[in-house]
């Protein structure tokens, strides 16, 4: 007989004869794997997304945005461009009216398009468009949100009603509700039934490279050949990502970096568990040696049983965390106009399978070469805890309490218990003290998410109430009780002075502008004094601009200016082309902008008695309209991630517990008998165990909300700060719910695993 045979043989005999504990620690496997699923199917689908959208789109390398303007000269300039492959060009229509099944919108985009075999985006139900008939090709959110299906018709303003033929996913932008509904019509359709147009207008460009390498040179030369457009923009693929992270970012960061929190977990779980399963069984491995058992055959025994406990139970964690977590994820990849991974999350999730019935493996098999290679008469004592030599030929006082200190004294041996065995206890507490973490963490979060859905200051604009009244009741406003502060804020379009006519929104105030919009800062400072500005992450990304650059603006009375950039800010407003000057510096080249007063209103304030105060004085308010409400649909596709993460999470903390419960009850069968052949149940058993629970949860509560408070919570606010302002910080009622969930998981742990004590004979108790 090989020496693998016989190791199988014995480890599916070891397997019969331990049966519930084998089940335990297939569970903790399955779950362990589960995480480790979940948070492969998060991190490798919301990271992957966008070049997997770029790639099935073929998304262009530039994309050149300008006023409408004949074909045939746009496509003259375009040819001149070096390294050129190919280019297409469409009209873009905006604030276009559509409606479905009593339902309509006036401010959808339409993308009027030629035929090309690349089109920028990527058809993922139905077929594209034909060169007649009345078609329309819809994006993919856009159509979920509203039920539309393949075939349906779906109205259009100027065409009317349009048969629906396919879905589209295009990553130049995220998807609806995020973004305006956007539609495609076929070019030559259109032509077909209302006459051709030899010299159609567009004012969109779409360019391929033959080498992206050579983008800077061609965007230069594109610049230089852009005389006579107007309002031009450019966006290259690493711009387009900019964009979507000005939409989307937080979120991408945010799961990935829980991800990662729930992968550590995990691991630490996974091996807290293979080294306590080898441990409940050092006393058979001790008989194995005595009889003459190789220290390798006894190890590869280990790793077998290891294995078909492992191997069932990783498959089905890994299938469990993959159901948990896809849809959710899917739909969030959705509203970004990106696709799901499908078949590539094949070989991500076989690493997880590998890591999750590997680690158990090697975690059985480590120890046991390890203890083989011990005495074996130490093995065979098995669990029994050495004394130390302080307390040898101590004798102990028995105790002269009451029951209340016999009671006191169950808990407190069961403390000691697992006390004893130190580095287990500290593996498990590290074990719940990061579950722990990562629930308070998620509470934090899911409060914070709830803030940035109806709050816009999370993003930057702290100002609740908005007024179109003239600059000079600002003052006036202020003084309203409640208010706690109240300016003048201009808002003029303006155009950079150089080459590319990049279009910039100028947002201006009298003071300093973070009192009523402070977009988190990405480089550089605040702006000082009356030269400077700050520019929105767009507007550096598309002129180049970096702090101690120069920012030179055209305004409509043909004035100039130029200002010193003294940071780059993330703001969400016009794609992030925006500018914040000083009104000093605004006013002189512009005396007659566009404003209104705007106000930030005092904590706990009566707003319903402000806005009346406000009409009183002259200044009837309207509420601000943030940025935030969009952002609804996304914020609750998120809260499904994160409660499918903790659900797990949660399981993984019970588990946790009643594993260690149960490896005290193993260890410990002689002191468990003992104590019940002098007269106790299952009641003292009980006792013994929540204090063995205790010592295990009270250290795990603390570390959770230290590395909640400085750790876990600090290092998302700081992936945030580029995008919102969300500080982290688990408030007293998150912890309670905690601690509180610690101790009804500590609860069932130590029901479940007295009951199957007390079924043990107090005899074989004693005898083992």
């Amino acid at each position: 007989m090989t020496a693998f045979r016989a190791a199988m043989i014995e480890a599916r005999h070891g397997l019969r004869a331990r049966r519930r504990r084998a089940v335990l620690s297939a569970v903790g496997i399955a779950l362990a794997a589960a995480m480790l699923s979940a948070a492969v199917v998060v991190s490798y689908g919301l990271g992957t997304g966008f070049d997997r959208a770029a790639n099935a789109a073929s998304l262009p390398d530039i994309i050149v945005r300008f006023n409408n303007k004949s074909a045939s000269d746009v496509a003259r300039r375009i040819r001149a461009l070096p390294d050129l492959a190919r280019f297409q060009l469409r009209l873009e229509l905006t604030n276009v009216g559509i409606g479905f099944e009593g339902r309509s919108r006036d401010d959808a985009v339409a993308e009027v398009i030629d035929p090309g075999p690349r089109r920028g985006y990527a058809v993922v139900a139905g077929h594209d468009l034909s060169d007649r008939g009345s078609q329309v090709l819809i994006e993919k959110a856009f159509a979920d949100a509203w039920g539309i299906h393949l075939g349906d018709s779906f109205y259009v303003q100027g065409l009317g009603p349009q048969r629906v033929v396919g879905f589209v996913e295009a990553p130049d932008n995220v998807g609806y509700p995020l973004a305006k509904p956007r539609f495609y019509v076929s070019r030559p359709a259109i032509e077909a039934r209302f006459g051709h147009e030899p010299n159609p207008q567009v004012n969109l460009a779409e360019i391929w490279l033959r080498n992206p390498a050579y983008l800077n040179e061609v965007l230069v030369q594109a610049r230089a050949t852009s005389f006579g457009l107007n309002s031009i923009s450019y966006a290259t693929r690493s711009g387009v990502r900019v964009l979507l992270d000005q939409a989307a970012g937080i979120v991408i960061d945010l799961l990935v970096a829980l991800s990662l929190i729930a992968l550590v977990t995990a691991g630490v779980m996974l091996a807290a568990s293979a080294r306590a399963e080898v441990q409940r069984r050092l006393s058979a491995i001790g008989v194995r040696r005595a009889v003459g058992t190789s220290r390798a055959q006894v190890t590869l025994t280990q790793a077998i049983e290891g294995l078909l406990v492992a191997v069932p139970a990783a498959t089905v964690g890994v299938l469990a965390g993959v159901l948990a977590t896809y849809g959710p994820s899917s739909s969030l990849l959705e509203l970004l106009n990106e696709p799901a991974p499908g078949a590539a999350l094949v070989l991500p999730l076989l690493g997880a399978w590998v890591l999750g019935a590997g680690v158990p493996a090697m975690g059985a098999a480590w120890p046991a070469w390890r203890a083989g290679g011990g005495p074996v008469v130490a093995l065979l004592r098995g669990g029994d805890v050495a004394r130390t030599g302080r307390g040898r030929g101590r004798r102990r006082r028995p105790s002269r309490g009451g029951g209340g200190a016999r009671r006191a004294g169950l808990t407190v041996l069961g403390m000691r218990l697992v006390g004893a065995r130190r580095a287990r206890l500290a593996a498990t507490a590290l074990t719940l003290g990061l579950s722990a973490g990562f629930v308070l963490l998620i509470l934090a979060l899911a409060s914070e998410l709830s803030t940035l859905e109806t709050d816009p200051g999370a993003l930057g604009e702290r100002y609740a109430l908005a007024s179109y009244a003239a600059p000079s009741l600002a003052p006036r406003v202020a003084r309203i009780a409640g208010v706690e502060a109240a300016a003048p804020r201009y808002d003029v379009q303006a155009a950079d002075s150089y080459e590319l006519d990049e279009t910039v929104d100028v947002i201006a105030y009298p003071g300093n502008h973070t009192v009523f919009e402070a977009p988190p800062l990405v480089a550089g400072r605040r702006l000082r004094g009356s030269h400077q500005a700050e520019v929105g992450e767009g507007l550096a990304e598309a002129l180049g601009l970096a702090p101690g650059s120069t920012l030179a603006l055209d305004f409509s009375s043909g004035n100039e200016l130029r200002l010193r950039v003294s940071g780059v800010v993330s703001s969400l407003d016009h794609d992030g082309r925006v500018a914040y000057i000083p009104a000093s510096a605004l006013l002189p080249v512009d005396p007659n902008p566009s404003s209104e007063i705007v106000v930030v209103v005092k904590p706990n304030a009566n707003v319903a008695r402000i806005e009346a105060e406000m009409t009183r004085v002259g200044a009837p308010p309207v509420r601000a309209n943030t940025a935030t409400s969009r952002g609804v649909p996304l914020v609750n596709v998120l809260r499904e991630i994160l409660r499918a993460v903790a659900i797990v999470d949660g399981l993984v903390c019970l588990y946790a517990l009643i594993q260690a419960c149960a490896l005290t009850v193993q260890e410990r069968r002689r002191t468990v008998a003992v104590i019940r052949a002098c007269g106790a149940g299952a009641t003292a058993v009980g006792r013994l165990l929540v204090g063995a629970a205790l010592a295990l949860v009270i250290p795990a509560a603390a570390i959770g909300i230290v590395l909640e408070r400085f750790v876990f919570g600090p290092a998302l606010s700081h992936l945030a700060e580029n995008y919102a302002t969300l500080p982290l910080v688990a408030t007293g009622l998150d912890v309670l719910l905690v601690v509180a969930g610690l101790l009804l998981a500590a609860g069932v742990a130590v029901a479940w695993v007295s009951r199957q004590a007390v079924r043990e004979s107090v005899v074989s108790g004693l005898a083992a």
